[in-house]
């Protein structure tokens, strides 16, 4: 799962602050300390340390500080740099001489609709979805669970369009999967867990099925594949709002949604049907992300809005959700995606790569201050007479 521990070597009383934190008493000023750390944003979350509920414990001895942060979201690639804000912004404290930071992150399961509870092997399913075809939904949602493992996360990702499977060939994975007669195993690809129709049937071979078949084809590959200790399983939908969508939204516990869309109005109209569909379900819709955003140029690098500006930013203000990116449109994803090593492995130092990173963090942040899931880790209650 991926998850560090620190702990405080101080035994001061300590009185409780918001979101579960606590904070010493000692001759440093513990509110000016909280204060400090309300001042360092969240770089996943959009807001402070303190609000997002990250700050576990402030042990104090004499000068020397220790805090004890741990975040929601696979946080290996933002430790140092939020190591480095909480010291930067503890400093301006003249009393506190050194300040240590003790990191760790741990992503736990998040509420889902209705009365379903989380699947075995999977803490929390991201859908990634579209109200239309040709907004490149499928390299996002590729491009996204590549950048969650890259972070230090357990990450699996569900080709869920069964009529048109793409995610083997993006991934550059193919054969039939192993199983045992019970279970089906993932294929692995990139240290991403995957399962897709595409797996089972040939490449040129048509599904030609009516919903209810394609809806028991999507249950069977979620629950018969031993997915593995998974901090996310990242299911690409198929465009629309169909029998696919409908059997996720009432039989698939969803912890949270990501809409894709492309800036022009066409592609803006389906992705608010998208949108409500999932709220109308009770599914927690996390963001908005803007594919396509500008067109960059092979030859001289030049960006360009060819399919217009500030469609997403303008639907995430007018259904109140964040906007979680805006992914470029060029020649090297397409051609990436093609070879099987999409941006994120194929050039991760790349701005491209750089980009969905971010957007990545954005989506694993806004899920990170949901409401936890408390349909697991319970033991059962057993009550008998004497």
């Amino acid at each position: 799962m991926g998850s560090r521990r620190g702990i405080l070597g101080y035994n001061e009383s300590r009185l409780p602050v918001s979101h579960g934190a606590y904070l010493s008493v000692t001759q440093v000023n513990r509110e000016n300390i909280e204060a400090l750390l309300r001042g360092v944003p969240d770089p996943c979350t959009g807001t402070d340390l303190v609000s997002s509920g990250f700050v576990r414990g402030i042990g104090v001895d004499g000068d020397r500080v220790t805090v004890d942060v741990r975040v929601g979201y696979p946080g290996d690639g933002v430790q140092a740099d939020l190591e480095a804000a909480i010291r930067e912004a503890l400093s301006a404290d003249a009393g506190i001489a050194t300040v240590a930071v003790e990191f760790s992150w741990k992503v736990v399961p998040h509420k889902v609709q209705g009365d379903l509870k989380t699947l075995d092997g999977i803490r929390n399913v991201l859908a990634v979805a579209s109200g239309k075809g040709g907004v490149g939904k499928s390299s996002t949602a590729v491009n996204l669970a590549l950048a969650l493992a890259r972070e230090g996360a357990s990450v699996g990702i569900l080709d869920a369009d069964i009529y048109g499977p793409s995610i083997p060939r993006m991934l550059g994975v193919s054969g039939q999967p192993d199983t045992d007669g019970k279970q089906i195993a993932p294929k692995q690809a990139h240290g991403l867990q995957v399962m897709s129709i595409g797996f089972l049937v040939p490449e040129d071979t048509p599904m030609i099925w009516r919903g209810p078949m394609v809806t028991s084809a999507l249950q069977q590959l979620l629950s018969e594949t031993r997915w593995h200790d998974l901090d996310y399983l990242v299911i690409d939908l198929p465009p629309g709002t169909g029998d696919i969508q409908l059997t996720l939204a009432q039989r698939i516990p969803v912890a949270g949604a990501v809409i894709v869309t492309t800036p022009q109005d066409i592609a803006l109209l389906d992705a608010r049907k998208a949108l409500q569909m999932f709220r109308k379900v009770d599914v927690p819709v996390l963001g908005v992300v803007e594919n396509m955003s500008t067109h960059i140029c092979s030859q001289c690098g030049h960006e360009e809005p060819i399919f217009g500006s500030g469609g997403g930013a303008a639907m995430a203000q007018d259904y109140d959700i964040p906007l979680l990116g805006q992914l470029p449109l060029a020649i090297e994803i397409r051609e990436s995606l093609d070879r099987g090593r999409p941006s994120v492995v194929s050039a991760p130092d790349s701005p491209i790569a750089e980009a969905y990173l971010q957007f990545a963090r954005r989506v694993a942040g806004c899920l990170a201050q949901q409401p936890r899931s408390l349909a697991t880790g319970l033991p059962p209650i057993v009550v008998q007479n004497a």
